[in-house]
């Protein structure tokens, strides 16, 4: 999932953006409401983690705005507030989870795990497209029996592929996706992640499923080959 993650004090958001980077998701980590707030208007997000006392805006002022534009995505509340009348303002504000400081990690990442499958992109701990499978808790890609663990990045390059299959895809939705907020990729990246996963694809005998669209971008899509096979 793409996370975008609110909280002030640095020596919590670091630590929490590493391990839900390394449960796999992409995270967006900044530690004041009025940057999440931009942050929000441009981009969109499967989960959001606010904090509730935050500079500028505060996490449940934050929650209560995004609820107020339609958006659906769980939010998560993290507070040191563990009254009952706290909880009630944190959910009616429009949060979906509420998580008592002293933050426990293990705990925030089976709470993640939860909410994921309440979000708008949820399809499954599987998702596929003909006979090709990536599976989301191992980062694995499977096809014909042959299971390839992908690195993060080619995972989350795959995984965007498969939520938006045969669409035409620019380098710069690419670079959004794919790429955490404040990190400059080199100008080659796409290009050579693009590479490392047809590399990968091709030990699955997929590689060309990837196309070139020239000027344009990249699309994902069984070959029509497949598509045959599969209706026969």
């Amino acid at each position: 999932m793409r996370i975008l993650l609110v909280e002030d004090d640095s020596e919590q958001l670091e630590p929490l953006q590493t391990a839900l980077t390394e449960a796999g998701h992409i995270v967006d980590g900044v530690d004041d409401g009025a940057m999440a707030q931009w942050l929000l208007s441009q981009k969109d997000y499967d989960l959001l983690i606010l904090d509730w006392m935050l500079p500028e805006v505060s996490g449940v002022s934050l929650c209560r705005q995004y609820r107020q534009t339609g958006k659906t995505s769980p939010v998560l509340l993290l507070t040191a507030k563990d009254t009952t009348p706290d909880k009630i303002t944190g959910l009616d504000a429009g949060a979906d989870d509420y998580l008592v400081k002293p933050i426990d990690i293990l705990e925030l990442l089976a709470r993640v795990r939860a909410l994921g499958r309440r979000s708008p992109m949820w399809q499954g701990d599987i998702l596929r497209l003909a006979d090709l499978q990536l599976h989301l808790d191992t980062l694995v890609l499977e096809r014909d029996g042959i299971a390839i663990e992908l690195a993060p990045r080619e995972f989350h390059l795959l995984e965007y592929f498969l939520r938006h299959p045969n669409h035409v895809l620019s380098r710069d939705q690419i670079e959004q996706a794919l790429w955490e907020w404040g990190s400059e990729p080199e100008s080659n990246a796409v290009t050579a992640l693009i590479r490392r996963l047809r590399q990968r694809l091709q030990l699955v005998n997929a590689a060309d499923w990837i196309e070139t669209i020239y000027g344009m971008g990249y699309r994902f899509k069984p070959t029509v080959e497949q598509v045959v096979s599969r209706k026969s």
